[in-house]
């Protein structure tokens, strides 16, 4: 009898356990919901942001620092600890500072809630800022309010940062680039009104010298140099639509083409002004500043690969991580070492099944950094 039993029993507990988790399903929403609510902002700014800033709209995220959800004044962040190596974290499209600090759900749940930034800070004893921006603007808008904020912050504290480094995970690494950029032409301007005879001690002068000069590394998590083959496809879909010119196909490339400057941009990686300013020719791809690495600055280039190793290589070339190619995250001017400034190093380092987003949250990712910020 107790045998005949005991499967009426199993039965039963896993036909209960099937309705208490059915019944606490909306419950689960919820706190995922709640969980996830801070990516709404980032989100719509990703996609529209542009449009936000372009008639004032008060959901327009401007690029700051951030510390415990809000925006944070330079003058606010109060740091007092003198020559510590400082590292700066900027997110990538529709990001925000919290993929570089916590998992949500199941990953936190495991016990593992802490990612690279409160981790560095506590096991490493760095100290860990955040930059958090509007992704829908274009690159070089971002990169130059980023050089802006860097040098901000280096004037404001300039005892109290020693090693500046910066990592950047996709747009938010050619975000970093573009603010070199910027921060090196703020340099030959400032140099160019010397007299020659000036003597040269140091390579950067003046405002770009409050962070250039610090700056050591730079990390570069799956970022597209060459751009992005999603972006590089909705723009020929959009083209091709238009060319059909039917009411259907003209809404539809209507509505592609208003996706944001800052998807635009990820196309071929438009880290200047003047490349997104001139006449687009659908005929041929927009010519592209080459923005060179900067001197006595180590580089570490991270790809991850997304997809089997028993599918053909071009397949897991192309798609790379899964949303940047491997090509494209590797970037021609880091493997070419002819084009390396006096004092820059490039490293690179491909992580096997991992997807672009899985390199915000991995041991080995994280090891790595540890290693060499």
């Amino acid at each position: 009898m107790a045998a005949s039993s005991s499967p009426n029993s199993a039965a039963w507990r896993r036909a209960l356990g099937s309705l208490t988790r059915t019944a606490l399903l909306p419950v689960r929403l919820y706190q995922s919901g709640r969980a996830h609510q801070h990516f709404f902002l980032p989100v719509l700014n990703g996609a529209l942001g542009d449009q936000l800033a372009a008639r004032h709209d008060a959901r327009a995220i401007q690029l700051s620092f951030r510390r415990g959800g809000h925006d944070v004044a330079v003058a606010e962040l109060h740091l007092s600890e003198p020559h510590q190596k400082t590292v700066v974290f900027v997110h990538g499209l529709m990001g925000d500072e919290l993929i570089w600090q916590t998992d949500f759900g199941a990953a936190a749940s495991a016990g593992s809630a802490l990612r690279y930034g409160p981790r560095l800070a506590a096991e490493a004893g760095l100290r860990v800022l955040y930059v958090r921006y509007n992704t829908g603007l274009h690159i070089s808008e971002n990169g130059r309010a980023l050089h802006q904020l860097l040098a901000e912050l280096l004037a404001t504290y300039p005892d109290a940062v020693g090693e500046l480094v910066l990592v950047g995970h996709s747009m938010g690494g050619l975000v970093i680039r573009s603010a070199g950029y910027y921060a090196s032409q703020a340099s030959v301007n400032k140099g160019s009104a010397a007299p020659k005879s000036a003597p040269t001690k140091q390579l950067f002068t003046g405002e770009a010298e409050t962070w250039l000069a610090h700056l050591r590394t730079v990390f570069l998590l799956g970022v597209p140099h060459e751009g992005s083959y999603l972006e590089q496809n909705s723009l020929l879909v959009e083209r091709l639509l238009r060319r059909i010119d039917l009411f259907p196909t003209r809404f539809v490339s209507e509505a592609i083409g208003r996706r944001s400057n800052g998807i635009k941009d990820l196309g071929q990686a438009l880290l200047v002004d003047e490349d997104w300013q001139q006449p687009d020719d659908p005929a041929l791809p927009r010519p592209r500043t080459l923005v060179p690495l900067l001197p006595g600055v180590r580089y570490h280039v991270l790809v991850g690969t997304w997809l089997r190793a028993s599918l053909p290589q071009a397949v897991r070339d192309y798609f790379g991580d899964g949303l940047v190619g491997s090509a494209s995250s590797r970037g021609q001017l880091f493997e070419d070492e002819t084009a390396l400034p006096p004092g820059a190093s490039v490293r690179t380092a491909r992580f096997e099944a991992q997807h672009h987003v899985g390199l915000l949250h991995h041991p080995e990712v994280y090891q790595y950094l540890r290693q060499w910020a």
